[in-house]
């Protein structure tokens, strides 16, 4: 369909495998011959996205310590990106939740950025990654000096936006961010998901089971201290990460700590749960449609991306507020209700990577032809 087409795809980093790298290693699927360019690069997800021609790196890549540590080089961030020449190219995706979008390109070249959020640490989440990093205080030089890198890094996100021809938004969550902070409107189309990974199950163990990385605004703090107040209710909980020490202090004996576990262990979980639990306000939130694959329910806090993944009393049953009282309250509810597995199945599959590529391939057919 693309045939002699010149594409770049620019991605913020390439430094583990997340959503966002999913989703890129199915443009690279969509575009194969196409050139990657972004901050940072790891040798482990290169070879794991496949990626034959080599990846162009930003100069950050030949900072100290960059292929760890390159958030500590933020405020370069927006001098790097623009510092790829995407002259010889006819088409330009960048896939972005930070600076991707920002690369500089021709009037005569089309730029669509799939945008999976505008940059939350500077935007909604600010205050929390400050805190986080012990930078909220008023009379800290340091803190001031970040406070200082964050505004100009909106001014800079707010102009850049400007550069993108067409905006796709990973879902209408997304879209309803990049209204409201850039004003400018965006085409909605889902991430993919594996969902022919997954096998349907009808039969459930009696436990339930959480995944994710352990960091604050996935609230598993939340959810472990919430079924600690149900000792009837075994929890299984797999993922590791900053928070961990401070999770093992709420553990109660019906809790169990998986740490990290391997994909085929993940699904084996996901497989016999009896629900999964999911406490976080995400953009969009793959995991929660790797469960519903299985036919597995999902309890969810009701906000953000869940929303449109999750039907309330169908394929799972949302929670109000993100508090333990009120994911309790849902648990208890769910305990009370019955599910049509085959029914949680097929809302999982209105986002398989068939869709996903059908509907890009779509949209770009229709905006180069515009």
């Amino acid at each position: 369909m693309f045939e002699g087409l010149r594409v770049a795809l620019v991605q913020d980093w390439l430094t583990e495998m997340g959503g966002a790298e999913k989703v890129f290693a199915e443009l690279l699927e969509i575009f194969p011959n196409a050139d990657v360019f972004t901050l940072v690069a790891s040798d482990d997800v290169v070879k794991k996205l496949g990626i034959k021609k080599g990846v162009t790196e930003s100069f950050i890549c030949h900072l100290p310590f960059a292929k760890k540590w390159y958030r500590k080089y933020m405020q370069f961030f927006t001098m790097a990106i623009e510092g790829f020449d995407l002259s010889n190219y006819d088409l330009v995706i960048s896939s972005s939740s930070s600076v991707a979008k920002g690369v500089l390109t021709r009037a005569d070249q089309v730029h669509i950025c799939y945008c999976h959020s505008p940059a939350r640490y500077i935007w909604d989440l600010c205050p929390q990654y400050l805190k986080e990093s012990g930078l909220n205080s008023r009379y800290n030089p340091l803190a001031f000096y970040a406070r200082k890198v964050m505004h100009d890094f909106r001014i800079w996100d707010v102009v850049s936006a400007n550069r993108v021809d067409y905006f796709i938004a990973n879902s209408n969550f997304i879209s309803n961010r990049i209204k409201k902070v850039y004003r400018r409107d965006s085409t909605v189309i889902y991430p993919p998901v594996n969902v022919d990974e997954f096998e349907l199950s009808s039969e459930h163990d009696d436990y339930y089971y959480t995944a994710s990385r352990m960091v604050p605004y996935k609230k598993i703090d939340l959810i472990v201290k919430a079924f600690a107040k149900m000792p009837d209710k075994q929890l299984y909980v797999a993922g590791t990460g900053p928070d961990m020490d401070k999770i093992k202090s709420f553990v109660a004996p019906n809790i169990h700590l998986l740490g990290y576990v391997s994909d085929d262990e993940m699904k084996k979980y996901m497989l016999r749960a009896k629900a999964f639990v999911f406490a976080a306000e995400e953009d969009f939130g793959i995991v929660p449609v790797e469960a519903q694959a299985t036919g597995t329910p999902v309890i969810c806090y009701g906000k953000g991306g869940a929303l449109e993944t999750v039907v309330d009393g169908v394929t799972g049953v949302y929670f109000k507020e993100q508090t333990e009282e009120s994911l309790i309250d849902a648990v208890n509810r769910f305990s009370e209700m019955s599910f049509d597995h085959t029914v949680i199945r097929k809302n999982a599959e209105r986002f398989s990577q068939k869709i996903f590529r059908d509907n890009i391939r779509d949209f770009v057919d229709s905006v180069m032809k515009s």
